[in-house]
């Protein structure tokens, strides 16, 4: 029995040990690099969240972000900062070779900091441009009230992340003096800007030194992962779809989309079938919709409830006379899906716990949105049936009875005929009239089967009867 034993046992060890590569395999560290290209906007920030929401739900170990950009948006980069300052894993910013403005500050909000040869990192002090793109003076009071955020914005990120908050400040402050020692790094009345070798500078005391902000140069992203022990990692560059890029610019232009999309919907309400402007409507709010999907926030729950608010409304406008319940929650369908697209969850966070500002954000877009289309809406009632192109969907004349027109033929000859009900009148019913069999309505009371009546009024193919006492021998026939 013993070589059975032995046996056994061997093959138990074995299967034991098999499991051992695909264990190794699986702590292979992964590594995710999300580029920080271009202008910051609005588009980028669904880009980013995307691929942070990737990489924590693969539980990726750290996250390049790569940089090369002169800045942007000051809310763009606030956005891109709560999504990515309460991440669990490390963060990483490669400037290669230009993080500008806002970029810098998003690089404030990292744990770490590399850059490339030649690279800059600095002048983060906000400017207002104008709508065609030229930068704009400010008053001094203006002015402090822009930097004063923003320098707070750059001051927090540093100090959660353990950088120097007021070298953070001297790149939004020109009236700061930064010094080490009594060397002036930067003078009085300028913006601070550093270059990678200056960044890497060590500073502190002897035994405690320190980069002064960034922990080394890297000529390419494999020299990165090398420095920083990622070397035999998985590395996943996220990429920017095509789709992502045509849905960057759709969100610039998204009021243009929403407002015009509810306008044109107004107009098709206000003229006869359906044309050109309900395509367009829903042509331009179908951009609308599939812009925000693109960039992660408009899912189908979305869309579906939009389309059933829709269907609802048009039921309650074309099929059911009057407005009531039917058309009022058609319109808060269509408002809350319009509200649930705009809203921006966090990676880690429970979708049904969005956060408070994209709330209050999102109500103040639609908000907006929506009085800007009552306000057009307004104009155009006033002055669109005024129009060429109007006017051509529209019948110019009225056509009148005294002008010979008529919806079905006169029968004033009806009136003061007799006969009998030959149903219930409730009050709706049959009518006969010698050898005529007519459809009659009382005036609103019931008259029992096989009652005298008289035709009292006729209103078109409407025929009004009213019960007949009779007093003589007359025929039914017989004109009261």
């Amino acid at each position: 029995m013993k070589p059975y034993i032995y046996f056994f046992l061997a093959l138990c060890i074995s299967f034991l040990r098999l499991p051992e590569p695909c264990a190794s395999a699986s702590e292979q560290k992964v590594i995710y690099v999300i580029p920080v290209k271009g202008m910051i906007e609005r588009g980028l920030v669904y880009v980013i969240r995307r691929g942070v929401g990737q990489a924590v739900r693969e539980n990726a170990d750290a996250i390049i972000f790569e940089m090369d950009t002169p800045g942007g948006r000051l809310d763009s980069c606030q956005e891109i900062i709560n999504i990515i300052s309460g991440l669990k894993l490390k963060t990483y910013t490669y400037v290669n070779p230009n993080a500008m403005s806002a970029g810098a500050i998003i690089a404030m909000a990292t744990d770490h900091i590399y850059m490339a040869p030649g690279g800059l990192i600095g002048d983060a002090m906000p400017i207002m441009m104008s709508p065609i793109g030229d930068v704009q003076e400010m008053s001094d009071d203006l002015k402090e009230k822009a930097v004063s955020p923003t320098s707070a914005l750059i001051r927090s990120a540093a100090q959660r992340k353990n950088h120097d908050p007021k070298l953070a400040e001297c790149m939004v402050r020109r009236e700061l003096e930064y010094k080490i020692g009594d060397e002036v790094i930067c003078r009085e009345g300028q913006l601070l800007t550093l270059t990678n070798i200056e960044a890497e500078r060590m500073v502190g005391e002897k035994g405690k030194e320190h980069p002064l902000l960034s922990e080394g140069t890297a000529e390419n992203l494999d020299v990165l992962l090398e420095k920083i022990g990622y070397k035999e990692s998985k590395v996943v560059e996220l990429t920017v779809s095509p789709a992502e890029k045509i849905a960057r610019y759709i969100e610039l232009l998204s009021a243009l989309f929403l407002i015009g999309g509810l306008i044109c919907i107004y107009i098709e309400f206000k003229t006869p079938g359906f044309g050109l402007p309900g395509i367009t409507g829903i042509f331009l709010l179908a951009i609308w919709f599939w812009g925000y999907h693109v960039a992660g926030m408009a899912g189908m729950g979305e869309l579906i409830l939009f389309t059933l608010g829709v269907t609802l409304l048009f039921v309650e406008i074309f099929l059911i006379p009057g407005f009531g319940v039917v058309g009022l929650t058609g319109i808060t369908l269509i408002i809350v899906s319009l509200m649930m697209a705009m809203v921006e969850h966090y990676p880690g966070t429970p979708w049904y716990q969005p956060p408070l500002d994209q709330i209050q954000r999102s109500v103040i877009v639609l908000g907006s949105s929506l009085v800007v289309t009552f306000i057009l809406g307004v104009i155009l009632a006033r002055f669109l049936p005024e129009t060429h192109v109007f006017q051509r969907l529209m019948l110019a004349s009225s056509v009148s009875a005294a002008d010979g027109y008529q919806a079905s033929a006169r029968r004033d000859d009806l009136v003061g005929l007799r006969g009998t009900a030959e149903t219930h009148l409730r009050p709706a019913g049959i009518g006969i009239f010698g050898d005529k069999r007519l459809n009659v309505v009382t005036h609103g009371t019931f008259i029992e089967k096989g009652t005298p009546i008289v035709i009292a009024e006729t209103h078109g193919s409407r025929t009004v009867v009213d019960t007949l006492n009779i007093t003589s021998g007359a025929g039914s026939q017989d004109k009261a």
